[in-house]
């Protein structure tokens, strides 16, 4: 019997690196944006357990809609 299941190797990682290159990015900037500014309804760790650990980038989409201050300054 063959193994039809996917392997490391068949992964096309040219096509993935960007896409998780880019997921790191975000959820790096939310992490900056929590550290900088006030946030709302949770401690700023408790957003960045969110950020880091709920369904990437769910977790940090879930902040910038919830957490993120709207009366802050740029």
């Amino acid at each position: 019997m063959s193994n039809s299941g996917l392997t490391m190797s068949d992964i096309p990682w040219a096509a993935v690196a960007p896409v998780l290159v880019l997921f790191l990015a975000f959820i790096v900037y939310c992490i900056v944006d929590i550290v900088r500014h006030d946030v709302r309804y949770l401690p700023k760790w408790g957003w960045i357990l969110i950020c880091c650990f709920i369904s990437i980038p769910i977790g940090a989409i879930i902040y910038l809609i919830v957490g993120r201050d709207p009366g802050r300054e740029s």
